[in-house]
């Protein structure tokens, strides 16, 4: 899956985010209730979103009663890991070191950020 894996455009990775953060099944009332009424989205915006996600695969949909109960196909840290890798080529040339040295020299990086690394790679080594 992961080869044919797409980008999520922002508002169908907000709606990704609900279903990866809840229970499954989850509706279409759900999704309005925890993001679509913050977004001031219509429920006819929120379901034809959803409709999109069944097409590209990222969820299932089966009809119980007069609601439709959707599915998580893919995980979180599956879509995470082909959206990081991707970022990584395209604006990285793929070297760990090239996107922490952006992020230093940004001043996005702080002492306590460079610790937590530090240690992170101390425990890989070991």
């Amino acid at each position: 899956m992961m080869d044919q894996m797409k980008k999520l455009p922002d508002a169908e990775f907000e709606i990704m985010k609900v279903v990866w953060a809840n229970e499954p099944p989850i509706t279409t009332n759900i999704i309005m209730k925890l993001l679509g009424n913050e977004k001031e989205w219509k429920i006819q915006t929120v379901v034809s979103l959803m409709l999109r996600l069944v097409k590209r695969g990222f969820l299932s949909s089966e009809k119980k009663g007069k609601e439709r109960n959707y599915f998580p196909m893919i995980s979180k840290e599956d879509y995470l890991r082909f959206e990081t890798s991707k970022f990584m080529k395209q604006y990285h040339d793929s070297s760990f070191l090239n996107l922490v040295s952006t992020l230093y020299d940004d001043k996005a990086l702080t002492d306590s950020d460079i610790d937590e690394l530090t240690e992170w790679i101390k425990e890989r080594r070991s």
